[in-house]
């Protein structure tokens, strides 16, 4: 496990192509225990090939990727994967398994008796702010932000370290965005993962981030806290900033409320 004063992910000097298109360049970028740090920029900066090779759905083409002080390239697949909570856009719940299946999936395969299971499920759905009658129903049977909601609540399920999010809100309509925004925010006072975070918008970046790594055409531009993103002179975070408009002050001052 990271010592406080050492990062948990690191990227060391990490390039990856694919196919002949080079996708990241000379990464480097460390991702402190307990912070949430978000990858923001434009589709196609790499911010989903970053998250990706994290818990090694992709490897690098150079350079190394660091979990907990250890090449992720020298720990066990398996092992790694369900270290690692991993929530998507489009949730990838199981059609026919309950909810309560999809939650307790990882920790049933990770041997956990089926006693704790079955008590972990309505503790996260609790979290989630599902009441436990959801646990019978079946994905179909949910709204989108009700799904993504699960979503969350089964990366949660065992317990893990480290929080791969990729626009998980992103296909939401704008009140349950909020909504799900503000119950992350309350999520991690209590929890205190270490989360990274993928979107293209700004606003979610300052509300949710403890830092903002902006990236660009597959290189990292620079690594900001909310407030100093804002004011940054770097013409890259100044034209974001500026594609944005008003009202996003009040967005980074939310974050830290």
């Amino acid at each position: 496990m990271a010592s406080p004063l050492s990062p948990i992910i690191e990227f060391r000097d990490v390039s990856f192509h694919t196919a002949g298109t080079q996708i990241l360049s000379g990464l480097n970028l460390k991702v402190d225990l307990g912070e949430t740090l978000v990858l923001l920029g434009r589709s196609g900066s790499g911010k989903t090939t970053t998250l990706k090779l994290v818990n090694r759905l992709l490897s690098p083409t150079r350079g190394e990727v660091r979990v907990n002080g250890v090449s992720n390239a020298d720990t066990d697949l398996i092992r790694l994967r369900r270290s690692i909570g991993y929530v998507i856009q489009e949730v990838g719940l199981f059609p026919h398994f309950t909810v309560e299946r999809n939650i307790g999936l990882v920790p049933r395969i990770s041997g956990w008796p089926e006693d704790r299971v079955r008590a972990r499920v309505p503790e996260l759905l609790q979290l989630v702010g599902l009441a436990p009658e959801f646990g019978s129903r079946y994905p179909h049977q949910l709204s989108g932000g009700q799904r993504q909601r699960v979503g969350v609540a089964r990366a949660l399920a065992a317990d893990p370290e480290i929080l791969l999010m990729d626009e998980p809100f992103g296909a939401l309509d704008p009140i349950t965005r909020d909504e799900l925004q503000r119950e992350f925010l309350s999520l991690q006072q209590k929890l205190r993962k270490t989360v990274v975070f993928v979107t293209h918008d700004l606003r979610e970046a300052l509300r949710l981030g403890s830092r903002i790594a902006l990236m660009e055409a597959g290189r990292l531009v620079t690594v900001l806290a909310p407030q100093e993103f804002l004011h940054s002179n770097d013409p890259a975070v100044a034209a974001y900033v500026r594609a944005f408009g008003d009202g996003l002050e009040s967005a980074a001052n939310r974050g830290t409320s």
